[in-house]
């Protein structure tokens, strides 16, 4: 773990905030992977979010970004972090690194993670506070989610936290056998869907209706 809880005067505060949001809206609504709660119990949200709503931060809702984006709810960024299954070992790709927080949080429990921002303030922003807070397994670039990151495929599982009305063909290519690719699908109604790769073909889930901003980069058609 990076982070340490000198995070500003009032950590004990947002420790409080933080392990009320853990306890009411993760495990009580059935995330039981222990890394995920423990990576969420540890990330300080409220420094991933303006500061005139930071005592908002632990609230069980989305907050907007700048550029039309947003930070998910919490219990969406635990839901889509556990159905990942991340291991210790783990390369992971995360599409739409925003403001960094689902970044923080797949760090803490993976050995690497490669993150794609489409929008070049978002993105140098989110590095500048993920250095700040010590992530040093965090590889970023800007660019066009939809595309992956060749270079470094494939990857034990992908993360994606934009819509696009299809999935993506090169994100199911950037899969290890075995990897899983979780996603918002659709345009106005979206489905969160979970694909594992198998040496049989792709086996698809979907979990529930969920609302997310589109993917921008996502070709028409």
């Amino acid at each position: 773990m990076r982070w340490r809880s000198q995070d500003s005067p009032d950590s004990a505060h947002y420790a409080r905030l933080r392990e009320r949001m853990v306890r009411e809206q993760i495990q009580n609504r059935g995330i039981k992977d222990q890394r995920v709660l423990d990576a969420m119990m540890f990330v300080p949200r409220h420094l991933f979010v303006k500061p005139e709503v930071m005592d908002n931060a632990y609230d069980d809702n989305a907050m907007p970004l700048s550029h039309g984006q947003t930070i998910s709810q919490p219990y969406i960024v635990g839901l889509m972090t556990e159905l990942l299954q991340p291991e210790k070992t783990s390369k992971v790709l995360e599409i739409g690194t925003g403001c960094g927080y689902q970044t923080a949080v797949l760090a803490e429990i993976v050995q690497q993670v490669y993150t794609v921002e489409i929008i070049p303030e978002l993105a140098e922003s989110a590095w500048k506070r993920l250095q700040a807070l010590g992530y040093q397994n965090v590889q970023g670039k800007i660019g066009n989610g939809y595309y992956g990151w060749e270079e470094y495929a494939p990857f034990d599982g992908i993360l994606v936290a934009a819509a696009p009305e299809k999935v993506p063909e090169p994100l199911l290519q950037q899969l290890v056998v075995g990897g899983r690719l979780v996603l918002p699908v659709g345009d106005y109604y979206q489905d969160l869907v979970c694909i594992r790769k198998t040496e049989r073909g792709l086996e698809r889930r979907t979990i529930s209706g969920v609302r997310f901003v589109p993917m921008t980069g996502a070709p028409e058609g």
